[in-house]
């Protein structure tokens, strides 16, 4: 592996000293902000500096119920963001920076931590319409839900598999080829070269680094308006279009739980990720699938080596998931969802992490595309232990998002 950076660092040279560019209308490929405006911008009078920023908010109120707890209310503001966005001296030399307010997207803070406001914070070189070369922090290449904005999700939540079993941002190189074309076959090529310890890690220091490498393909030409990263038909597109992807990410003595996220673990582990997703998209019905695995070379289990009991330890959160979801949107911009998720750790794990089926129908009404929307659902989840007592838990939950 330590030859890997190397050389695909030199093959990206190569590949950019002979490329073309072409009228391919190529957007950067890492930028994790849903957008079909510009926000507010400067330009200088030079044309040498641009400035764009953005926010957008997401206010929801859940109500649940679960099974051995009392029924409870939780109204919170979800998420906080704000975007800058330009480039600097030309047009090819790309920032993006973004910013997260909300007490949710900060995690636990610990003594003597920072808050942890940033999220992206990522130079780009885009010498052509083909290639998008980063240096910073921002989402790596992993499953397709993660890597849309949670601004352009047709539910008010990303699935339960996301949450257990996908990768996050994190820093390092990240390098894009794209080949998309409007209506013939086209792919798109996308790796990342990272620490593996995710955004504004600084606790410690090691030599292990997250290798990623995806592959989509668009075998009926692209979709309209670059509606392969927003959930829903909203453009009601009048040809079929599909996008298939596969990614692999090796993570090389991760720090934590999940990899990029999650507690410190007692000792370092070897994680192996695979990540499978397919889009449909038609006349306003849109079917999404993906599957994801989180795997480690020998056990999940990390013990204390200063408690000589054995007593004291954590887990690699390993195991697999499968989601589905299907949609139709009315041409009153009324959308109706439903989602199915079947979530399964590792046998090793299953006392503490439990197996999970999750039923959601949702309704969105969109009054500004993504970027206005309101929407509403309910989700039942049944939790299946080994050794415990199951559970058959649900909520039901509204949310109003507005951005710009």
């Amino acid at each position: 592996m330590k030859y890997l950076s190397t050389l695909l660092l030199f093959f990206v040279f190569v590949q950019c000293t002979f490329a073309q560019s072409d009228n391919n209308d190529v957007k950067l490929a890492a930028l994790p902000y849903y957008n079909f405006g510009k926000g507010l911008g400067l330009t200088s009078p030079d044309s040498l500096f641009q400035f764009n920023i953005r926010f957008r908010m997401q206010n929801r109120a859940t109500f649940y119920s679960k099974e051995g707890q009392d029924d409870y209310i939780n109204a919170q503001i979800r998420r906080l963001r704000l975007r800058f966005d330009g480039f600097v001296g030309d047009p090819r030399f790309l920032y993006v920076i973004q910013l997260s307010f909300s007490p949710q997207d900060h995690g636990v803070i610990e003594d003597g931590d920072n808050i942890n406001i940033i999220r992206d914070a990522v130079f780009f070189y885009r010498p052509n319409a083909r290639w998008n070369i980063g240096f910073g922090q921002t989402k790596i290449p992993g499953n397709r839900q993660r890597i849309n904005s949670s601004g352009a999700l047709q539910l008010t939540d990303r699935s339960i598999n996301n949450s257990r079993f996908n990768v996050d941002r994190d820093f390092g190189f990240h390098i894009y080829y794209l080949h998309e074309k409007l209506e013939s076959f086209g792919y798109n090529i996308k790796s990342s070269i990272t620490t593996g310890e995710g955004r504004n890690f600084n606790s410690q220091d090691d030599m292990g680094l997250a290798y990623t490498a995806k592959a989509e393909i668009f075998p009926l030409g692209s979709f309209t308006r670059n509606g392969a990263y927003f959930e829903g038909d909203l453009m009601r597109e009048q040809t079929p279009k599909v996008m298939l992807s596969a990614a692999y990410q090796f993570n090389n003595s991760a720090l934590q739980t999940q990899g990029q996220r999650g507690d410190a673990l007692y000792e370092q582990k070897n994680l192996h990720y695979v990540f499978l997703d397919g889009v449909v998209k038609y006349k306003g019905w849109a079917l999404q699938t993906a599957f994801m695995q989180r795997r480690t070379e020998g056990s999940s289990f990390a013990f204390d080596q200063l408690d000589t009991t054995g007593s004291t330890f954590n887990y690699a959160l390993t195991g697999r998931g499968y989601d589905g979801q299907l949609s139709y949107i009315f041409k009153n911009d009324l959308e109706l969802i439903g989602r199915y998720s079947y979530s399964r750790p590792t046998n090793e794990i299953r006392a503490f992490v439990g197996e999970a089926k999750q039923y959601t129908f949702g309704v969105s009404k969109y009054l500004k595309e993504h970027s206005f929307k309101l929407q509403a659902e309910i989700t039942t989840e049944m939790l299946d232990f080994i050794g415990r007592v199951d559970r058959q838990n649900w909520y039901g939950r509204i949310q109003v998002e507005i951005g710009i």
